[in-house]
């Protein structure tokens, strides 16, 4: 032991102290945080202690504390934003690799289960056979990773190094104001500027216009800007509606402009055969993202970019040389010991050089349930979103807002004695959560306020579909009645 008295050796028995702390906060019978948010806020605030409590002290604060107070995204019923909790498998996962490799460095079966995972995911997803990925910490990092390649290219094909020179010439990246927000944060982080994105018309079916992309386009080569990239949705965040990917695509190859297409949340969707055609222009994306912790299962913390060429991805990022993490063997046919050699170079096509595994998570995911079990849940959920949607044309009282595509659905209370739709379903939207057993989020489709589940988690089953429209319906009739 050391002076600092730090529990280093005693994890079995730490983990089955707070086992049952979390065994009792997934029976979900405990009442949401903000219920006893004086007590707990009370109890964990104040100075920072000279002296320590020990391991076990600590875990029973927690167990008091923290764990009871945490997030609603665990429960089944919470369809609020495309996030989720981890899957069993997934938490399990995650904990080998802090525990057994912190970093993804070294010759070590967990730097090995990067490429192996990644290649899983892009057979699964039925990605071109060329494509080569990388982990980060989610879509945001996967959608900058993506289009700072595209960043790169563009400027080596006019002869400027933009990683070692910098932004030289007014650029333009192409995208839909559906596209999500952090788009926009790596076209700013970038050098480019917010003001380069340009936002191309909508279809009525929340997509990108292929006629209005190639209009702007021609526009914008008459002013001399430079294209640097196509973002294309597969399956937005809004509404999952998914961008016609063959057409933009075939757009993006005669203007020799990079397609990089945003699958963070919708990508899995193409294991669903009745969407899968939809898909079908991936095959012309110069990058594509997909976050593991949405769909998958995985914890929050794990998003992957695949590019055509991981040359793309090295000229962007690469780090340079440094003697602090230099080896003295680069071949692992020839390390003696799994520290001789930095494992594969991860650090050099991404903005991290600490990063934790995570092919292992993803590993595990796809090797306890297979491909047939994450078509299952992937088919389970999007048939949940359709039976919402059929439930939403047939009432009298509820009105659906666009045809789901995915698993997000997008509909409203409405009723004839309502003057104010969206107020009134702000406030269903409101005892909804006050309630804390169906918790949809919401969104505006065009001036219509909505309320948005998505169906995503694999806690999440038919019956919580049925009860949230239930359940709105009566909300709904009530505030009606309760007003008459």
């Amino acid at each position: 032991m050391h002076n600092e008295q730090a529990t280093c050796d005693h994890l079995a028995e730490l983990l089955g102290q707070i086992t049952t702390h979390l065994e009792t906060f997934q029976r979900f019978e405990h009442p949401d945080a903000v219920a006893n948010m004086d007590s707990w806020k009370s109890a964990l605030s104040g100075p920072v202690p000279e002296k320590g409590i020990g391991a076990a002290q600590v875990i029973a604060e927690m167990g008091e504390h923290v764990i009871p107070n945490g997030s609603q995204i665990s429960k089944p019923g919470c369809t609020s934003y495309i996030t989720t909790a981890a899957t069993d498998m997934g938490a399990i996962a995650t904990l080998a690799g802090i525990v057994s490799s912190p970093q993804r460095i070294g010759v070590t079966a967990f730097n090995h289960l990067e490429g192996v995972s990644l290649k899983w995911m892009a057979e699964m997803l039925g990605l071109p056979n060329d494509m080569q990925g990388i982990f980060s910490s989610g879509g945001s990092t996967a959608n900058l990773i993506g289009l700072g390649a595209a960043r790169q290219q563009a400027f080596m094909q006019i002869g400027i190094d933009a990683a070692a020179d910098g932004v030289q010439r007014a650029c333009r990246v192409y995208a839909t104001e559906q596209s999500h927000h952090t788009v926009h944060r790596s076209v700013a982080v970038l050098g480019m500027g917010r003001n380069a994105m340009v936002h191309i018309p909508l279809d009525d079916k929340m997509r990108m216009s292929p006629k209005g992309l190639r209009k702007q386009l021609q526009e914008d080569k008459a002013l001399g800007t430079l294209p640097i990239a196509i973002v294309a949705n597969a399956g937005s965040t809004n509404t999952g509606a998914i961008d016609p990917l063959q057409e933009i695509g075939e757009i993006a190859r005669e203007h020799k402009v990079w397609f990089h297409v945003d699958g963070a949340y919708g990508l899995p969707g193409t294991l669903d055969p009745q969407v899968h055609h939809l898909f079908k222009g991936l095959a012309l994306a110069d990058s594509i993202t997909v976050d593991a912790h949405k769909w998958l299962g995985a914890p929050v913390g794990i998003g992957a970019t695949f590019v055509r060429d991981y040359r793309a991805l090295h000229d962007t990022f690469t780090q340079g040389e440094a003697d602090y993490i230099a080896t003295t063997i680069v071949d692992d046919e020839q390390v003696e010991n799994s520290m001789d050699a930095m494992g594969f170079p991860y650090y050099d096509l991404g903005v991290e050089l600490s990063a934790p595994t995570r092919g292992a998570i993803v590993w595990a995911l796809i090797r306890e349930i297979g491909v047939d079990g994450m078509r299952a849940r992937i088919c389970r959920h999007n048939e949940m979103a359709r039976r919402v949607a059929e439930q939403a044309k047939q009432h009298p009282n509820l009105e659906l807002a666009l045809k789901p595509t995915l698993s997000i659905c997008c509909f409203r209370y409405v009723h004839e004695k309502a003057d104010d739709l969206n107020g009134l379903n702000k406030q269903i939207h409101r005892q909804l959560m006050k309630h804390g057993v169906n918790i949809p989020s919401t969104t505006m489709v065009g001036d219509k306020f909505v309320i948005r589940p998505c169906f995503l988690g694999a806690r999440t089953d038919w019956h919580h579909a049925d009860d949230l429209v239930k359940e709105v319906i009566e909300i709904g009739n009530n505030i009606i009645n309760n007003h008459a």
